[in-house]
């Protein structure tokens, strides 16, 4: 029950209020600075809180994966990291203040999907819930997962309603689904603008995280 209640409390504040007449309402009382403080700081309470209501949570598995399966989700976790660190090695076109930035095109990993970061988010997410397979894993990581999916529509329209010529600009050439924009003929894969430092950054960080991960989080991440 702690666990359900601590993830309600989580989207609560991650979808309910986001872009809502009460964040502006807050944002008018605090000003913008004094509502990312202490959004930041109810923010890693939340996820603080989440955290440890799941790790004192007990349930027994609704499902094993089989093991050919389990290492196709190692190996899924691969492109998530490399999402991750290609979506901060290049200007996010999507951000605050983004269009005052001469280089705020969207390049790179931003070619293939708007949001490459929340995707990383969602792949970990939907991995750790299928090798898991507890109601309590359903719970914690689709509640992260949900977060990722609803976020990017989310940051889309604030997007529209801060500069909707730029946005106008941007959803022509770009997708939230990868590889859609490309695939249509919107855009293009330019492999050069994504280099080789990031995917080999991407993959010395995966595997970094597959050998600590007993240690840190207490079980393999490799199929046993």
């Amino acid at each position: 029950m702690l666990l359900i209640v601590a993830a309600i409390v989580w989207l609560v504040l991650h979808i309910g209020l986001a872009g809502t007449v009460l964040r502006g309402a807050l944002v008018a009382r605090l000003g913008e600075n004094g509502f990312r403080g202490l959004y930041s700081l109810v923010s890693v309470a939340s996820i603080a809180g989440l955290s440890a209501a799941y790790a004192s949570s007990v349930a027994a598995p609704m499902w094993i994966l089989p093991a050919v399966l389990g290492w196709i989700a190692v190996g899924v976790m691969l492109p998530a990291f490399i999402l991750f660190v290609a979506s901060v090695a290049s200007p996010n076109p999507t951000a605050v203040g983004a269009e005052t930035r001469p280089d705020s095109e969207p390049r790179g990993v931003f070619r293939i999907t708007r949001h490459p970061m929340l995707w990383a988010f969602t792949i970990w997410s939907v991995v750790h819930i299928a090798t898991n397979g507890t109601w309590t894993a359903v719970v914690f990581f689709g509640s992260f997962a949900l977060t990722s999916l609803v976020g990017m529509p989310s940051i889309d329209s604030k997007l529209a309603v801060r500069s909707p010529e730029r946005w106008a600009g941007l959803a022509q050439r770009t997708s939230i689904i990868p590889g859609a924009a490309i695939l249509a003929g919107r855009n293009r894969l330019d492999l050069q603008e994504i280099g080789w430092v990031v995917p080999l950054i991407g993959l010395v960080v995966w595997a970094l995280v597959l050998g600590a991960h007993p240690y840190v989080i207490g079980y393999p991440a490799l199929p046993q």
